[in-house]
Protein backbone atom coordinates (compact mmCIF):
# COMPACT_ATOMS: atom_id res chain seq x y z
CA UNK A 1 0.00 0.00 0.00
CA UNK A 2 2.97 2.21 1.08
CA UNK A 3 4.59 1.94 -2.52
CA UNK A 4 1.45 2.19 -4.46
CA UNK A 5 1.05 5.77 -2.57
CA UNK A 6 4.23 6.71 -3.18
CA UNK A 7 3.95 5.83 -6.95
CA UNK A 8 0.93 7.81 -7.25
CA UNK A 9 2.58 10.70 -5.39
CA UNK A 10 6.00 10.45 -8.24
CA UNK A 11 3.41 10.17 -11.23
CA UNK A 12 1.91 13.52 -10.20
CA UNK A 13 4.53 15.59 -9.15
CA UNK A 14 6.40 14.36 -12.32
CA UNK A 15 3.29 15.68 -13.90
CA UNK A 16 4.16 19.49 -12.47
CA UNK A 17 7.42 18.98 -13.68
CA UNK A 18 7.01 18.20 -16.88
CA UNK A 19 4.61 21.04 -17.27
CA UNK A 20 7.45 23.32 -16.12
CA UNK A 21 9.80 22.28 -18.91
CA UNK A 22 6.59 22.81 -21.31
CA UNK A 23 5.22 26.04 -20.20
CA UNK A 24 9.06 27.52 -19.89
CA UNK A 25 9.98 27.10 -23.19
CA UNK A 26 7.62 29.73 -24.29
CA UNK A 27 9.09 32.42 -21.50
CA UNK A 28 13.75 42.84 -5.53
CA UNK A 29 15.23 45.21 -3.30
CA UNK A 30 14.42 44.31 0.00
CA UNK A 31 12.63 46.69 2.38
CA UNK A 32 12.18 46.51 5.98
CA UNK A 33 9.63 43.56 6.18
CA UNK A 34 10.37 40.60 4.16
CA UNK A 35 9.47 40.72 0.45
CA UNK A 36 7.16 38.36 -0.48
CA UNK A 37 7.77 35.12 -2.67
CA UNK A 38 7.42 35.33 -6.44
CA UNK A 39 4.23 35.37 -7.54
CA UNK A 40 2.35 36.58 -3.93
CA UNK A 41 2.91 40.39 -5.04
CA UNK A 42 -0.01 42.78 -4.74
CA UNK A 43 -0.73 42.56 -8.04
CA UNK A 44 -1.70 38.99 -7.03
CA UNK A 45 -3.31 39.30 -3.71
CA UNK A 46 -5.53 36.93 -2.16
CA UNK A 47 -8.06 39.30 -1.55
CA UNK A 48 -10.58 40.85 -4.32
CA UNK A 49 -10.01 43.97 -5.79
CA UNK A 50 -12.77 46.43 -5.95
CA UNK A 51 -15.00 46.36 -8.98
CA UNK A 52 -14.23 49.76 -10.89
CA UNK A 53 -16.52 52.30 -9.54
CA UNK A 54 -16.65 50.85 -6.14
CA UNK A 55 -13.77 53.35 -5.08
CA UNK A 56 -14.26 56.55 -2.91
CA UNK A 57 -11.50 59.34 -3.13
CA UNK A 58 -12.89 60.23 0.30
CA UNK A 59 -13.41 57.47 2.52
CA UNK A 60 -11.24 54.61 3.27
CA UNK A 61 -14.45 52.53 2.57
CA UNK A 62 -16.38 51.72 -0.58
CA UNK A 63 -19.29 53.53 -1.58
CA UNK A 64 -22.98 50.99 -2.31
CA UNK A 65 -23.66 51.07 -5.57
CA UNK A 66 -25.97 53.89 -6.48
CA UNK A 67 -30.04 52.66 -5.10
CA UNK A 68 -28.68 50.58 -2.75
CA UNK A 69 -27.42 53.23 -0.14
CA UNK A 70 -30.40 53.68 1.49
CA UNK A 71 -31.72 50.32 1.82
CA UNK A 72 -29.77 49.17 5.00
CA UNK A 73 -32.16 47.68 7.71
CA UNK A 74 -31.86 48.31 11.42
CA UNK A 75 -31.52 45.07 11.98
CA UNK A 76 -28.03 45.14 9.68
CA UNK A 77 -27.40 47.67 11.22
CA UNK A 78 -27.29 46.27 15.01
CA UNK A 79 -25.48 43.37 13.56
CA UNK A 80 -22.57 45.20 12.48
CA UNK A 81 -22.53 47.21 15.36
CA UNK A 82 -22.40 43.61 17.12
CA UNK A 83 -19.87 42.50 15.20
CA UNK A 84 -17.23 46.00 16.20
CA UNK A 85 -18.11 45.22 19.30
CA UNK A 86 -16.75 41.68 19.97
CA UNK A 87 -14.71 41.34 16.98
CA UNK A 88 -12.37 44.78 17.01
CA UNK A 89 -9.28 43.37 15.38
CA UNK A 90 -9.30 41.86 11.64
CA UNK A 91 -8.42 38.01 11.81
CA UNK A 92 -6.95 36.57 8.56
CA UNK A 93 -4.52 34.09 7.87
CA UNK A 94 -4.33 30.65 5.52
CA UNK A 95 -4.58 27.02 5.78
CA UNK A 96 -1.47 25.10 4.30
CA UNK A 97 -1.09 21.38 3.55
CA UNK A 98 1.95 19.77 1.76
CA UNK A 99 3.74 16.85 1.78
CA UNK A 100 7.13 16.32 0.69
CA UNK A 101 9.94 13.01 0.18
CA UNK A 102 13.38 11.82 -0.89
CA UNK A 103 13.60 10.39 -3.94
CA UNK A 104 17.23 9.17 -2.85
CA UNK A 105 17.87 6.73 -0.55
CA UNK A 106 19.42 8.13 3.04
CA UNK A 107 20.74 5.54 5.06
CA UNK A 108 21.11 8.05 7.71
CA UNK A 109 16.97 8.46 8.08
CA UNK A 110 14.53 6.36 9.02
CA UNK A 111 11.99 8.47 7.16
CA UNK A 112 11.81 8.87 3.63
CA UNK A 113 9.29 11.73 3.86
CA UNK A 114 10.93 15.28 4.57
CA UNK A 115 8.45 16.81 4.52
CA UNK A 116 4.49 16.55 5.98
CA UNK A 117 2.28 18.75 7.78
CA UNK A 118 -0.77 20.97 8.31
CA UNK A 119 -0.29 24.07 9.09
CA UNK A 120 -3.02 27.11 10.16
CA UNK A 121 -1.68 30.66 10.34
CA UNK A 122 -3.73 33.34 11.78
CA UNK A 123 -2.63 36.78 11.63
CA UNK A 124 -3.91 40.02 13.92
CA UNK A 125 -3.58 43.38 13.63
CA UNK A 126 -4.79 46.72 14.98
CA UNK A 127 -3.53 50.46 14.68
CA UNK A 128 -4.19 53.49 16.36
CA UNK A 129 -2.51 56.93 15.81
CA UNK A 130 0.92 56.47 16.72
CA UNK A 131 0.75 52.94 17.94
CA UNK A 132 0.32 49.50 15.91
CA UNK A 133 -0.33 45.88 17.53
CA UNK A 134 0.86 42.76 14.93
CA UNK A 135 0.60 39.35 15.53
CA UNK A 136 1.23 36.52 13.61
CA UNK A 137 1.27 32.10 14.71
CA UNK A 138 1.36 29.34 12.97
CA UNK A 139 -0.25 25.86 14.18
CA UNK A 140 0.88 23.07 12.75
CA UNK A 141 1.01 19.35 12.78
CA UNK A 142 4.52 17.70 11.83
CA UNK A 143 4.11 14.31 10.29
CA UNK A 144 8.38 14.06 10.57
CA UNK A 145 8.81 14.47 14.12
CA UNK A 146 5.00 13.57 15.18
CA UNK A 147 4.15 16.43 17.39
CA UNK A 148 1.64 19.32 17.33
CA UNK A 149 3.70 22.80 17.13
CA UNK A 150 2.87 26.43 17.63
CA UNK A 151 5.13 28.85 15.93
CA UNK A 152 5.24 32.37 16.80
CA UNK A 153 6.28 34.56 13.89
CA UNK A 154 5.36 37.80 14.94
CA UNK A 155 4.16 40.00 17.94
CA UNK A 156 5.35 43.71 17.70
CA UNK A 157 4.46 46.76 19.09
CA UNK A 158 5.08 49.52 16.31
CA UNK A 159 5.08 53.39 18.03
CA UNK A 160 5.89 56.36 15.96
CA UNK A 161 7.81 58.45 18.07
CA UNK A 162 8.12 61.68 15.75
CA UNK A 163 7.71 62.13 12.21
CA UNK A 164 11.00 60.93 11.46
CA UNK A 165 11.56 58.18 14.59
CA UNK A 166 10.09 55.01 15.06
CA UNK A 167 10.38 52.24 17.22
CA UNK A 168 9.60 48.99 17.20
CA UNK A 169 9.51 46.17 19.97
CA UNK A 170 8.88 42.09 20.38
CA UNK A 171 8.70 39.15 17.96
CA UNK A 172 9.36 39.99 14.17
CA UNK A 173 10.90 39.31 10.78
CA UNK A 174 13.92 41.76 9.80
CA UNK A 175 15.41 41.21 6.72
CA UNK A 176 17.87 43.73 4.40
CA UNK A 177 20.82 43.79 1.76
CA UNK A 178 20.39 42.75 -1.85
CA UNK A 179 21.02 39.26 -2.38
CA UNK A 180 18.18 36.63 -3.61
CA UNK A 181 18.41 33.64 -1.76
CA UNK A 182 22.12 34.95 -0.42
CA UNK A 183 23.09 36.50 2.17
CA UNK A 184 26.29 38.51 3.27
CA UNK A 185 24.97 41.41 5.51
CA UNK A 186 21.70 39.99 6.22
CA UNK A 187 22.82 38.76 9.43
CA UNK A 188 19.04 37.72 11.43
CA UNK A 189 18.27 34.40 11.77
CA UNK A 190 17.36 31.84 8.52
CA UNK A 191 15.37 28.25 8.51
CA UNK A 192 17.31 26.35 6.27
CA UNK A 193 15.96 23.28 7.21
CA UNK A 194 12.51 24.81 5.87
CA UNK A 195 14.66 26.33 2.88
CA UNK A 196 15.71 22.30 1.81
CA UNK A 197 12.66 21.04 2.56
CA UNK A 198 9.67 22.71 0.65
CA UNK A 199 8.40 25.19 2.61
CA UNK A 200 6.97 28.21 1.40
CA UNK A 201 9.49 30.54 0.86
CA UNK A 202 8.54 33.33 3.53
CA UNK A 203 9.43 30.46 5.94
CA UNK A 204 13.61 30.96 5.10
CA UNK A 205 13.16 33.95 7.08
CA UNK A 206 13.22 33.03 11.19
CA UNK A 207 12.22 35.36 14.10
CA UNK A 208 14.12 37.17 16.48
CA UNK A 209 12.97 39.18 19.54
CA UNK A 210 14.17 42.33 18.83
CA UNK A 211 14.32 46.02 19.54
CA UNK A 212 14.49 48.04 16.36
CA UNK A 213 14.80 52.10 15.95
CA UNK A 214 14.67 54.11 12.78
CA UNK A 215 15.50 57.65 12.32
CA UNK A 216 14.36 58.84 8.78
CA UNK A 217 15.83 62.28 8.62
CA UNK A 218 16.19 63.99 4.63
CA UNK A 219 19.58 63.53 4.66
CA UNK A 220 20.25 59.52 5.88
CA UNK A 221 18.20 56.98 7.30
CA UNK A 222 19.40 54.78 10.31
CA UNK A 223 18.25 51.57 11.43
CA UNK A 224 19.60 50.17 15.08
CA UNK A 225 18.44 46.78 16.12
CA UNK A 226 19.42 45.36 19.62
CA UNK A 227 18.45 41.42 20.03
CA UNK A 228 18.93 40.89 23.57
CA UNK A 229 19.59 37.08 23.23
CA UNK A 230 21.76 35.65 20.38
CA UNK A 231 19.61 34.11 17.66
CA UNK A 232 20.91 31.45 15.88
CA UNK A 233 19.90 30.26 12.49
CA UNK A 234 17.37 27.23 12.51
CA UNK A 235 20.63 25.36 11.18
CA UNK A 236 21.21 21.58 10.05
CA UNK A 237 21.16 19.30 12.60
CA UNK A 238 20.62 15.66 10.73
CA UNK A 239 17.02 15.66 11.34
CA UNK A 240 15.72 15.65 8.72
CA UNK A 241 18.50 16.49 6.49
CA UNK A 242 21.59 14.88 6.42
CA UNK A 243 24.65 16.76 6.73
CA UNK A 244 28.70 16.29 6.51
CA UNK A 245 30.83 17.06 9.57
CA UNK A 246 34.24 17.56 8.15
CA UNK A 247 35.86 16.63 11.79
CA UNK A 248 34.70 13.46 11.82
CA UNK A 249 34.77 12.77 8.14
CA UNK A 250 31.49 11.08 7.48
CA UNK A 251 27.72 12.19 7.18
CA UNK A 252 25.46 12.50 10.11
CA UNK A 253 21.92 12.14 10.01
CA UNK A 254 19.63 11.43 12.79
CA UNK A 255 20.90 9.17 14.83
CA UNK A 256 23.83 11.69 15.45
CA UNK A 257 21.68 14.68 15.52
CA UNK A 258 23.77 17.71 16.75
CA UNK A 259 23.37 19.76 19.72
CA UNK A 260 25.02 23.13 19.81
CA UNK A 261 26.17 24.94 23.30
CA UNK A 262 23.81 27.94 23.33
CA UNK A 263 24.87 31.32 24.33
CA UNK A 264 23.83 32.41 27.71
CA UNK A 265 20.92 34.29 28.70
CA UNK A 266 19.44 37.92 27.81
CA UNK A 267 21.95 40.85 28.18
CA UNK A 268 24.80 38.75 28.19
CA UNK A 269 25.55 37.44 24.67
CA UNK A 270 23.35 39.99 22.89
CA UNK A 271 23.61 40.95 18.80
CA UNK A 272 23.54 44.65 17.44
CA UNK A 273 22.93 45.10 14.05
CA UNK A 274 22.89 48.72 12.06
CA UNK A 275 22.56 49.96 9.02
CA UNK A 276 22.91 53.29 7.55
CA UNK A 277 21.10 54.45 3.90
CA UNK A 278 20.22 56.67 1.10
CA UNK A 279 18.84 57.20 -2.63
CA UNK A 280 21.84 58.78 -4.35
CA UNK A 281 19.71 59.79 -7.61
CA UNK A 282 18.20 56.30 -8.27
CA UNK A 283 20.69 54.22 -6.94
CA UNK A 284 20.50 53.27 -3.20
CA UNK A 285 23.42 53.27 -0.78
CA UNK A 286 23.89 51.20 2.41
CA UNK A 287 26.40 50.92 4.98
CA UNK A 288 26.19 48.27 7.20
CA UNK A 289 27.66 46.49 10.39
CA UNK A 290 26.75 43.91 12.94
CA UNK A 291 28.30 42.55 16.21
CA UNK A 292 27.54 38.85 17.53
CA UNK A 293 28.07 35.40 16.40
CA UNK A 294 28.26 33.17 13.51
CA UNK A 295 24.59 32.08 12.97
CA UNK A 296 25.50 28.80 12.51
CA UNK A 297 27.74 26.80 14.62
CA UNK A 298 31.19 27.79 13.50
CA UNK A 299 33.34 26.00 16.27
CA UNK A 300 34.21 23.13 18.10
CA UNK A 301 35.48 22.99 21.76
CA UNK A 302 37.19 19.59 22.43
CA UNK A 303 36.84 19.85 26.03
CA UNK A 304 34.28 16.72 26.75
CA UNK A 305 31.72 16.39 26.25
CA UNK A 306 32.61 17.46 22.12
CA UNK A 307 30.26 20.28 21.33
CA UNK A 308 30.11 22.67 18.74
CA UNK A 309 28.96 26.16 19.51
CA UNK A 310 28.85 30.13 17.88
CA UNK A 311 31.47 31.94 17.74
CA UNK A 312 31.79 35.58 18.00
CA UNK A 313 31.81 37.61 15.12
CA UNK A 314 31.95 40.99 13.64
CA UNK A 315 30.53 41.64 10.08
CA UNK A 316 31.47 45.28 8.10
CA UNK A 317 29.85 45.83 4.57
CA UNK A 318 27.81 47.73 1.95
CA UNK A 319 25.55 47.40 -1.10
CA UNK A 320 25.15 49.68 -3.86
CA UNK A 321 21.29 49.33 -6.04
CA UNK A 322 19.78 50.74 -9.10
CA UNK A 323 18.89 50.94 -12.83
CA UNK A 324 21.49 49.83 -15.49
CA UNK A 325 20.43 49.30 -19.22
CA UNK A 326 16.67 47.64 -19.35
CA UNK A 327 17.39 45.91 -15.79
CA UNK A 328 18.44 46.47 -11.93
CA UNK A 329 22.02 46.03 -10.95
CA UNK A 330 22.92 45.13 -7.42
CA UNK A 331 26.36 45.04 -5.47
CA UNK A 332 27.08 43.51 -2.05
CA UNK A 333 30.53 42.98 -0.11
CA UNK A 334 31.24 42.12 3.82
CA UNK A 335 33.72 41.34 5.78
CA UNK A 336 33.58 38.79 8.18
CA UNK A 337 35.69 39.17 11.36
CA UNK A 338 36.11 35.78 13.05
CA UNK A 339 36.64 37.13 16.50
CA UNK A 340 37.97 34.31 18.17
CA UNK A 341 40.70 33.08 15.46
CA UNK A 342 41.51 36.27 13.41
CA UNK A 343 44.79 34.70 12.63
CA UNK A 344 42.80 31.59 11.10
CA UNK A 345 45.63 29.21 13.56
CA UNK A 346 42.91 27.03 14.69
CA UNK A 347 41.05 24.42 13.13
CA UNK A 348 38.14 24.46 15.15
CA UNK A 349 36.36 27.84 14.35
CA UNK A 350 35.82 28.99 11.08
CA UNK A 351 38.59 31.62 9.96
CA UNK A 352 37.73 35.49 9.13
CA UNK A 353 36.20 35.62 5.55
CA UNK A 354 35.58 38.32 2.19
CA UNK A 355 32.00 38.40 0.59
CA UNK A 356 31.46 39.82 -2.09
CA UNK A 357 28.02 39.60 -4.41
CA UNK A 358 26.77 40.68 -7.89
CA UNK A 359 23.29 40.34 -9.19
CA UNK A 360 21.62 41.59 -12.00
CA UNK A 361 17.87 41.65 -12.94
CA UNK A 362 15.78 42.10 -16.03
CA UNK A 363 12.47 41.57 -17.98
CA UNK A 364 13.02 39.74 -20.78
CA UNK A 365 9.31 39.78 -21.96
CA UNK A 366 6.21 40.20 -21.09
CA UNK A 367 5.44 38.41 -18.16
CA UNK A 368 9.20 36.53 -18.07
CA UNK A 369 12.23 37.59 -15.68
CA UNK A 370 15.33 36.73 -15.67
CA UNK A 371 18.13 37.31 -13.08
CA UNK A 372 21.62 36.28 -12.17
CA UNK A 373 24.09 36.51 -9.26
CA UNK A 374 27.79 36.27 -8.81
CA UNK A 375 28.97 35.42 -5.40
CA UNK A 376 32.56 35.14 -3.67
CA UNK A 377 33.27 33.72 -0.08
CA UNK A 378 37.47 34.04 0.01
CA UNK A 379 38.79 32.71 3.68
CA UNK A 380 41.12 34.89 5.07
CA UNK A 381 44.65 33.56 6.46
CA UNK A 382 44.20 30.80 4.27
CA UNK A 383 47.56 29.76 4.35
CA UNK A 384 47.35 29.04 8.67
CA UNK A 385 43.82 27.69 7.88
CA UNK A 386 45.95 24.71 5.68
CA UNK A 387 49.01 24.61 7.74
CA UNK A 388 46.84 23.80 10.99
CA UNK A 389 44.22 21.30 9.53
CA UNK A 390 44.33 17.56 11.34
CA UNK A 391 45.42 15.42 7.73
CA UNK A 392 42.16 13.43 7.25
CA UNK A 393 40.11 16.77 7.16
CA UNK A 394 39.25 18.16 3.44
CA UNK A 395 40.31 21.60 3.35
CA UNK A 396 38.12 24.09 1.74
CA UNK A 397 38.98 25.99 -1.64
CA UNK A 398 40.82 29.78 -0.65
CA UNK A 399 38.20 31.03 -3.00
CA UNK A 400 34.74 29.51 -3.21
CA UNK A 401 32.64 31.23 -6.07
CA UNK A 402 28.92 30.33 -6.45
CA UNK A 403 26.56 31.80 -9.35
CA UNK A 404 22.80 31.75 -9.21
CA UNK A 405 20.37 31.90 -12.21
CA UNK A 406 16.56 32.73 -11.87
CA UNK A 407 13.54 32.75 -14.53
CA UNK A 408 10.19 33.41 -13.57
CA UNK A 409 7.03 33.04 -16.38
CA UNK A 410 3.65 34.04 -15.96
CA UNK A 411 0.69 32.58 -17.60
CA UNK A 412 -2.60 32.26 -18.05
CA UNK A 413 -3.40 35.63 -16.84
CA UNK A 414 -0.63 35.43 -14.24
CA UNK A 415 -2.68 32.46 -12.60
CA UNK A 416 0.05 29.94 -13.51
CA UNK A 417 3.34 30.79 -12.24
CA UNK A 418 6.19 28.94 -13.26
CA UNK A 419 10.32 29.65 -11.44
CA UNK A 420 13.69 28.05 -11.70
CA UNK A 421 16.56 28.65 -9.33
CA UNK A 422 19.67 27.14 -9.54
CA UNK A 423 22.90 27.96 -7.80
CA UNK A 424 25.88 26.48 -9.39
CA UNK A 425 29.78 26.39 -7.63
CA UNK A 426 32.15 25.91 -10.13
CA UNK A 427 34.59 25.08 -7.65
CA UNK A 428 32.62 22.93 -5.44
CA UNK A 429 31.43 21.70 -8.83
CA UNK A 430 28.19 20.80 -7.23
CA UNK A 431 24.60 21.98 -8.00
CA UNK A 432 21.48 22.94 -5.84
CA UNK A 433 18.21 23.02 -8.50
CA UNK A 434 15.07 24.63 -7.30
CA UNK A 435 12.14 24.29 -9.74
CA UNK A 436 8.61 25.26 -8.89
CA UNK A 437 5.13 25.83 -10.19
CA UNK A 438 1.80 27.19 -8.77
CA UNK A 439 -1.52 27.65 -9.94
CA UNK A 440 -3.66 30.05 -8.37
CA UNK A 441 -7.34 28.57 -9.00
CA UNK A 442 -9.09 31.40 -7.36
CA UNK A 443 -9.05 34.60 -5.30
CA UNK A 444 -8.23 32.33 -1.96
CA UNK A 445 -6.74 28.72 -3.28
CA UNK A 446 -3.87 27.75 -5.30
CA UNK A 447 -2.08 24.71 -5.58
CA UNK A 448 2.12 24.12 -5.98
CA UNK A 449 4.48 21.57 -6.78
CA UNK A 450 8.22 21.62 -6.63
CA UNK A 451 12.01 20.34 -5.85
CA UNK A 452 15.07 20.47 -4.31
CA UNK A 453 17.54 18.98 -6.31
CA UNK A 454 20.96 18.36 -5.43
CA UNK A 455 23.85 17.26 -7.39
CA UNK A 456 27.53 16.87 -6.63
CA UNK A 457 30.74 14.84 -7.24
CA UNK A 458 31.79 14.87 -3.57
CA UNK A 459 30.13 14.46 -0.13
CA UNK A 460 32.41 16.88 1.21
CA UNK A 461 31.22 20.02 -0.57
CA UNK A 462 28.30 22.77 0.13
CA UNK A 463 25.73 21.04 -1.57
CA UNK A 464 26.96 17.93 -2.18
CA UNK A 465 27.02 16.88 1.39
CA UNK A 466 22.62 17.20 0.44
CA UNK A 467 22.89 14.85 -2.17
CA UNK A 468 20.76 12.09 -0.57
CA UNK A 469 18.27 14.51 0.63
CA UNK A 470 17.01 15.99 -2.67
CA UNK A 471 12.88 15.66 -2.59
CA UNK A 472 9.97 16.62 -4.21
CA UNK A 473 6.64 18.18 -2.48
CA UNK A 474 3.23 19.16 -3.46
CA UNK A 475 1.19 21.90 -1.44
CA UNK A 476 -2.44 23.22 -1.18
CA UNK A 477 -2.87 26.65 0.24
CA UNK A 478 -6.74 28.35 0.99
CA UNK A 479 -6.43 31.80 2.18
CA UNK A 480 -9.16 33.60 4.64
Amino acid sequence: MKRKIQTIFYLFVSTFLVLFFVFIKGSYSYSDEPALPSGLTPSSSTEPQLPQGLHSPDSSEPQLPQGLDKTTTKEEIKDNKKQKKYLPIDIKGFWDNRIGTRYRNDKHQSKDLTLGESRLQLKAEKFWDIIGIETTGDFYGDLIQEEFNFDLRQARLTWTLSPTLDLRIGRQILTWGTGDQIFINDLFPKDWNSFFVGREQEYLKAPSDSIKLGWYPEWFNFELVYTPRFTPDRYITGNPITFWNPLLNELQGEEQEIHPDHPGPRFHDDEWAFRAYRKINNYELALYTYSGRWKSPGGQRLIPPLQSYFPKLNVHGASLRGPLGKGILSLEMGYYDSREDRAGNSPLINNSEFRFLMGYEQELAKDLTGAFQIYLEHIMGYDNYKDNQPFWVYNKDENRFVTTIRITRQLMNQNLILSWFMYYSPTDRDFFLRPNMRYKINDKWWIEGGANIFIGNEPYTFFGQFMENSNIYISARVYF
